[in-house]
């Protein structure tokens, strides 16, 4: 299912030679402790240089609570106006971004304040992936990856999204599966080489058809180069209304593939009779799924009105399972 969207002196001397000999003294103690994908041992500190280490945001104890509104996080007001409809503040804010947009270290910054951490989608509209692969746009690249590497903060990128859908210049009428995996491992290694290893990598199919068969491993770029798998889907008037009738066969096929934590990046549900329900649905798999870590609702107006406001029924209902313990935390206090 497809939801359109709508379319950051010599004291002096000895001070700095002092800084410099515990700098080198302090790599020497960590630097053979290296993660995948070049990260640096857990708990590093986000200052002094050291990359922000965002692993134990990986697997947290307890369950993103997100939402997508429009404006935000450059404004934190609409998330604000949104845990008051909810009772509780989102630790996950996603957003979108076309390529050729810079980085918006300024919302990746103000979400990070109120406890959240920012995702983007980032959408190469303007280009393709094969020419993105080849480095055609190697200089915006490296240009955005450094802006991240400066913020040093925790950011997810989920770059060229639903990639297995035809409604996408970079789905399945406009490229191949080796291209898409060729583009997504060349922008993961221009990170890595400007050292931006404060990204979380989402890799983000939308959800395939109920009792389907198709071969989600085709776009998979490998454990190396992906964090979370981050599905893309709705309930709707026409599909299940159960979280296993929607999500499920996608579930299945990534699990052939893939053990990365999942969080449902983009999902909600249809205004109607069924909105309270379907909203008890989601919150029930999430809540059951050890490997699911939560799920960002899409709180925006597109071909269907998914803002969880124009449902009095499904407000209600959200705000009750969200009172839960286990959805939101401070992802600052996270180490």
């Amino acid at each position: 299912m497809r939801a359109t969207r709508a379319s950051a002196a010599p004291l002096a001397s000895l001070v700095a030679l002092v800084s410099l000999v515990v700098l080198v003294a302090g790599f020497a103690l960590t630097g053979c402790s290296q993660g995948s994908g070049g990260r640096p041992a857990a708990g590093a500190p986000a200052a002094g240089g050291v990359p922000y280490d965002v692993r134990p945001l990986l697997r947290p104890e307890k369950k993103y609570l997100g939402v997508s509104r429009p404006g935000a996080p450059h404004s934190m007001k609409p998330a604000r106006d949104w845990a008051r409809l909810v009772g509780k503040d989102p630790n996950l804010i996603a957003y979108y971004a076309a390529w050729g947009d810079g980085f918006d270290a300024s919302g990746t910054r103000n979400a990070w304040n109120a406890g959240a951490l920012t995702v983007v989608s980032w959408e190469p509209q303007n280009t393709t992936l094969s020419r993105i692969a080849d480095g055609s746009s190697d200089d915006y690249l490296r240009g955005f990856a450094k802006a991240v590497r400066t913020l040093n903060l925790p950011i997810g990128i989920s770059f060229a999204d639903e990639m297995n859908g035809d409604w996408e210049k970079w789905g399945t009428r406009g490229t191949t599966p080796k291209e898409y995996v060729r583009a997504w491992r060349h922008v993961h290694d221009v990170f890595q080489d400007v050292g931006a290893t404060n990204v979380i990598w989402v890799w983000s199919p939308n959800i395939i058809e109920p009792e389907t068969q198709e071969d989600l491993s085709r776009y998979y770029p490998g454990d190396g180069y992906v964090d979370w798998v981050g599905l893309v889907g709705y309930f709707t008037r026409w599909d299940p209304h159960t979280f296993d009738g929607l999500f499920g066969s996608t579930l299945a096929e990534v699990q052939r593939f893939s053990h990365k934590p999942r969080l449902l990046l983009e999902t909600g549900a249809m205004p109607g009779l069924h909105r309270k329900n379907d909203v008890r649905a989601l919150f029930d798999g999430v809540t059951a799924a050890p490997d699911i870590i939560g799920f960002a609702w899409f709180d925006r107006r597109a071909r269907a009105d998914w803002r969880l406001a124009v449902s009095a029924d499904g407000v209600a209902e959200f705000r009750r399972l969200a009172a839960n313990d286990l959805y939101g935390f401070d992802v600052r206090r996270v180490r």
